[in-house]
């Protein structure tokens, strides 16, 4: 028996939530199949198996956490295993009975054992739980009948044990942490939705930010004119030339980066009691996708052309969207850029993609009357433009004129060649 273990992910990732399994108990595997789609803070990852054989044991459900290292499946690699049932995957201790002497041990592979588990002291139905929480509940002490759970077949998972505290099931079910509030009245409809690993890291990290950066948003807006007459004249060839839309992603990049290199500490992160200023321009693009907000990050952008750069985002989009993106496309950004207007976002304050200080929203562009001089008004294509900062290591003053320095290069594009 062979068995088949979470391998190393990156260094900050220690653990995950397996997404899907890939292959069923009893069906054959090939070495280099996928086995699981294991969902990090970041990425989905699929794991393959270093064995040939038949799968003959799942020790986790979907849904469950595991560490890296931790054993998930067993291959039987004279292909001859047995296909257990499910119900005996995996292979677990019982709960202990109330007189652990009077009940004879338990062979909890026989079907008919795990139906029910009799003793004097021990209901007939044995809860349903994965490993991980039968584990945690033997080293907590706790019975699992006593732990409630918000899974619609009635399962114990790991999370369900943590959250638990002995001697709280007297609490209503709306005290508990990790538990939904109680519906006061049930003839409403609703739906409980597990949030995914991503998600709640989402959800984490903006917490965090809020919590630890003094965030402050400054506005302007700019005349769109210029870059849009640019787009109509040069679209086409652009297109022919370097098979890729020349869009205004491009010009916003090599904005930031010139309004970047005028106001490095924009560029910069806090590390205890000093700040590390980066030299480099690796600039986040954030994307929309299924799962939730992701940050690929466009390297280099200063060295770049227009092309590259639009390259680069288009090719980062799409695997963002079709889940493909690898970890490296995520990490080490020093600056992003957000686009609410491509939704119809008039205006917002984007929050901080820590550890960075410094985050452009972009939005939609409109129509408005802007007044040419004192005697004439003309309708002009606008955006507002948001940049939240981190206070702490930038002053109001820099914040403004790195906005007011993105405004005049795209309201006069031509100075990017020789600036961005």
């Amino acid at each position: 028996m062979a068995e088949i273990k979470v391998p190393e992910l990156a260094e900050s990732i220690t653990e995950g939530t397996i997404a899907k399994w890939l292959k069923n108990v009893g069906e054959h595997v090939e070495q280099g199949d996928y086995l699981i789609e294991l969902e990090t803070d970041k990425v989905n990852i699929e794991v393959i198996s270093d064995y040939s054989g038949t799968l003959t044991e799942q020790k986790f459900e979907e849904g469950d956490t595991v560490t890296v290292g931790e054993t998930i499946a067993i291959v039987d690699e004279t292909g001859a295993g047995a296909v257990p049932s499910v119900a005996s995957k995996p292979q677990e201790e019982p709960v202990e009975a109330a007189k652990p002497s009077a009940a004879p041990a338990v062979n909890v592979s026989s079907p008919a054992n795990v139906q029910k588990e009799k003793s004097d002291n021990e209901p007939l139905q044995r809860p349903i739980a994965s490993p991980a929480a039968r584990k945690l509940a033997r080293e907590k002490g706790i019975n699992l009948q006593e732990i409630p759970t918000t899974d619609p077949l009635g399962r114990v998972r790991k999370q369900d044990v943590s959250s638990f505290e002995k001697g709280s099931s007297q609490k209503p079910a709306s005290a508990k942490a990790g538990t939904p509030p109680v519906v006061e009245d049930s003839s409403k409809p609703v739906v409980y939705e597990r949030m995914s690993r991503r998600r709640q890291t989402i959800a984490k990290r903006l917490v965090e930010v809020t919590n630890t950066a003094a965030m402050l948003t400054t506005f302007n807006e700019i005349d769109m004119t210029a870059v849009m007459d640019l787009r109509k004249r040069w679209k086409t060839q652009f297109a022919e030339e370097h098979d890729v839309r020349l869009g205004f992603m491009s010009f916003f990049t090599k904005a930031v980066v010139a309004a970047l290199k005028k106001f490095p500490h924009i560029n910069a992160e806090i590390q205890g009691d000093q700040l590390l200023v980066k030299k480099y321009y690796d600039i986040g693009m954030a994307v929309s996708t299924e799962e939730g907000l992701v940050v690929p990050v466009v390297r280099d952008a200063d060295r770049k052309s227009f092309a590259e750069i639009e390259g680069d985002i288009a090719h980062l989009a799409e695997k963002a969207r079709s889940n493909k993106l690898s970890l490296n496309d995520l990490q080490g950004g020093t600056f992003t850029i957000t686009n609410g207007g491509v939704f119809g976002s008039l205006l917002s304050t984007p929050i901080l993609n820590g550890p960075q200080v410094g985050i452009l929203g972009m939005h939609s562009i409109q129509l408005r009357p802007v007044a040419i001089d004192k005697d004439t008004m003309e309708n002009r294509p606008m955006m507002y433009v948001a940049l939240s900062y981190d206070h702490r290591i930038v002053d109001g003053m820099e914040a403004v004129s790195f906005l007011v320095t993105i405004k005049k290069l795209l309201e006069d594009p031509e100075k990017l060649l020789l600036e961005g």
